[in-house]
């Protein structure tokens, strides 16, 4: 998966909105002014940062060795560092969709409700 491709799967998601908000490098997805995807962009192959359950994190890891990470610059327990070298659209779109989904679950109802009408 391309930067093109992952940006746009991530911003057709209700509430997203993308910034660069610590380097030119560095894109950064959120739901509700949470951060749920970093993309490195000076990395070949794409690397990205999503939210994760804790124990699938470390299944994943396992799972795949060399492209699932502990989360760089993140919470360990919480966040991975997926290198996107082959691995398929399905399989990434569906780490992005559960980071997504935690960070989403995470906010407010208040907050939910607004994004969600």
């Amino acid at each position: 998966m391309d930067i093109e491709t992952l940006r746009t799967y991530c911003i057709s998601k209700r509430g997203v909105t993308e910034s660069f908000p610590f380097d030119n490098d560095t894109l950064v997805f959120k739901v509700g002014g949470k951060i749920f995807l970093l993309a490195a962009l000076n990395e070949n192959p794409l690397q990205i940062n999503v939210k994760c359950q804790p124990e699938k994190a470390i299944e994943l890891r396992e799972r795949y060795p060399n492209n699932v990470f502990p989360g760089y610059h993140m919470n360990k327990r919480h966040w991975n560092t997926i290198s996107l070298f082959n691995l398929s659209s399905p399989l990434i779109m569906s780490f992005i969709d559960e980071s997504y989904q935690l960070v989403f679950q995470g906010l407010s109802k208040t907050l939910q409700n607004k994004i969600t009408a």
